[in-house]
């Protein structure tokens, strides 16, 4: 009894011990030598070997010092070409999972990285001689320096807080209410804890220092260019705002009446109240010479051969603002809408009377979030979102979990027949619905499905929204030669278009729908390379001196999340959701920092790892 009690505690140790590696995994920093990641992934399998079977027990170690010997830089092709046999044959003949698994991984690298494997063998390092980088600041689309900022709060500089991250983002705002939060992804605080709630700390920064409050950079002289901007979304108000720091002017075209793009008329009031995005169009409005040019569209208002004879270079940044209809019978009946053109009814103020009926939501990224929860919010009898796959759901996890305490019901493994509409009014009545059962996973660790023997069955419903894609209205553009490839613009990692001189473009008109940040990046990459195209290498000047780091103790803290109203009182309107930090929860959260920029992966020579 002793014994068995004894081993039980064992073993509940270790459990603790897993948890915090666990986090460990998630934490290897950007920059890392893959090899040297395989070969510590193979450490796992070797620890876990039974030793009763010889391919396991002593295979698994042939294959980690051939693998040490690449690594090491003594690896020739017949090195490779033995590892390669080697796991196959533990693959082949292992008795049970432990070395079965071990090989294949290895296996798996040989072709996932064949050229790191390459270059270890011929030139004793990485492709791109890897160096490990700070994360926060890599992981960031934008490369906001995301420590610099943290220590300003932590200092209670918020103003100068708002200043580090405009120094790259003009959106501070914005995306303190609605970044994906990348930058917390593999931060290395997860080492001790939990990853720094970055965009928390950025709302609290904000929420003391708005953004129309802080002063911009200086702009450089006038150069006497002027360049065209299309679009208002968050990349061509990100691409105008560093363009006029530099000293270009700018004229932004736009079809809509005020500036923001899906910002604006596609993130619901409840997570993005819109006096707080106007800060932020109101402090890139008054960075230099940009004139606003609403209620206009392109091909309609004046044409793009117009636009691009009266400047010097143009941006476009059409975004992805159009929701696809998925490509059967009955998808244009009356009330199925897109859940792009959903949320851009609602934003305009003409949104749809929901009371009483059922409405079904096809789709599981954060747009059909925002959809489902706006659907509660206009009284909707229910709301029902259908999934193929439990990895379908791609929205954050937060955006699932505030969806379901406010009464929205989740159903996977159900794939989308067909619509099923009244004959006499075309509304509505009902989807077909094929039951799914999991079967095999595919290249990306994804796992597939496959029709179940049970037969579809029909569920009920007066309202379908579907959130299955958007797309560019690039039609016009097309129209004066601009060249598309399935409804997005090509353009080079430069952002230049394909074949057209002096017309850059960037964000979701080019990479298909993806996020905020994603597209504020494009922007500023945009800008610089437009710079560079007229002639100019001008640097934006004005980012605060950044506060020393501190060595930190490293003592086990807990995360502060951001709280939100209750979802009984939230789900009965569009007031916003989500509360600040207390002055408390900001100063330890900020104390929580590693500052990575001066210590460990990402200390750089000078001090500061950019």
């Amino acid at each position: 009894m002793h014994k068995l009690a004894a081993k039980g505690n064992m073993n509940e140790r270790i459990d603790v011990v897993l948890r915090k590696f666990r986090s460990r995994m998630t934490s290897y920093p950007p920059g890392v030598c893959p090899l040297a990641l395989y070969r510590s992934l193979l450490h796992i399998s070797m620890n876990q070997s039974c030793g009763k079977c010889v391919p396991c027990r002593d295979g698994l170690k042939d294959v980690d010092y051939l693998l040490r010997k690449i690594l090491n830089g003594d690896g020739e092709n017949d090195t490779l070409a033995l590892l390669e046999d080697k796991c196959r044959m533990i693959a082949r003949t292992a008795d049970c999972a432990v070395g079965v698994v071990g090989a294949n991984l290895i296996l798996d690298s040989l072709t996932e990285f064949a050229d790191e494997y390459e270059s270890h063998i011929n030139n004793g390092r990485c492709v791109e001689n890897v160096i490990q980088t700070t994360p926060c600041i890599t992981l960031c689309p934008a490369h906001v320096d995301v420590p610099g900022y943290i220590a300003q709060i932590k200092n209670e500089n918020y103003a100068d807080a708002v200043k580090v991250i405009r120094n790259r983002n003009p959106f501070p705002t914005a995306c303190a209410f609605v970044c994906e939060h990348p930058c917390e992804k593999k931060c290395r605080r997860s080492l001790v804890d939990d990853p720094i709630n970055i965009r928390g700390l950025k709302k609290y920064a904000v929420d003391n220092a708005n953004a129309d409050s802080v002063e911009n950079p200086t702009a450089n002289v006038s150069t006497g260019k002027k360049i065209a901007v299309v679009g208002a979304g968050p990349s061509g108000m990100t691409a105008a705002y560093f363009l006029a720091l530099m000293g270009h002017a700018v004229d932004v075209y736009e079809e809509h009446e005020k500036a923001g793009g899906m910002l604006r008329y596609g993130i619901p009031e409840y997570r993005l109240p819109k006096d707080r995005l106007d800060q932020d169009i109101d402090a890139i409005l008054s960075a230099g010479d940009i004139k606003m040019h609403y209620n206009t569209r392109i091909g309609r208002d004046i044409s793009f051969s117009a636009v691009r004879e009266g400047h010097d270079a143009v941006f476009l940044g059409l975004g992805a603002q159009l929701g696809n209809r998925m490509p059967m019978e009955n998808a244009d009946a009356k009330n199925v809408i897109p859940a792009a053109d959903f949320l851009q009814l609602v934003a305009g103020g003409n949104a749809p009377d929901l009371s009483g009926k059922k409405v079904v939501l096809i789709g599981g990224g954060n747009v059909a979030m925002d959809a489902a929860r706006t659907a509660v919010r206009l009284n909707a009898a229910s709301v029902h979102v259908f999934t193929r796959k439990r990895d379908d759901i791609t929205a954050l996890a937060e955006e699932v979990e505030g969806a379901m305490q406010e009464g929205v019901r989740f159903r996977t493994l159900l794939s989308f027949l067909h619509i099923e509409t009244d004959k006499e009014t075309n509304e509505v009545r009902s989807v077909w619905l094929q039951p799914e059962i999991v079967a095999g996973y595919d290249e990306f660790g994804l796992v597939t499905t496959e029709d179940s023997s049970e037969y579809p069955y029909r569920f009920t419903c007066d309202y379908l929204i579907l959130a299955v894609g958007q797309r560019s209205d690039s039609v016009d553009f097309e129209k004066e030669s601009v060249p598309t490839q399935r409804g997005r613009i090509v353009a080079d990692e430069t952002c230049m278009v394909d074949g057209m001189d002096g017309v850059f473009s960037g964000g979701d008109c080019v990479t298909g729908p993806s996020t905020a940040i994603n597209a504020i990046a494009a922007g500023q990459v945009a800008a610089a390379n437009i710079d560079e195209y007229l002639g100019y290498h001008h640097k934006i000047l004005g980012k605060p001196e950044i506060p020393p780091a501190y060595p930190n103790p490293c003592i086990p803290t807990g995360r502060a999340e951001l709280e939100q109203k209750d979802p009984f009182e939230r789900k009965d309107n569009f007031d916003h959701v989500e509360l600040s930090m207390t002055f408390e929860e900001a100063m330890r959260e900020a104390g929580r920092c590693l500052r990575c920029d001066y210590y460990g992966c990402g200390a750089m020579e000078g001090g500061r790892g950019e």
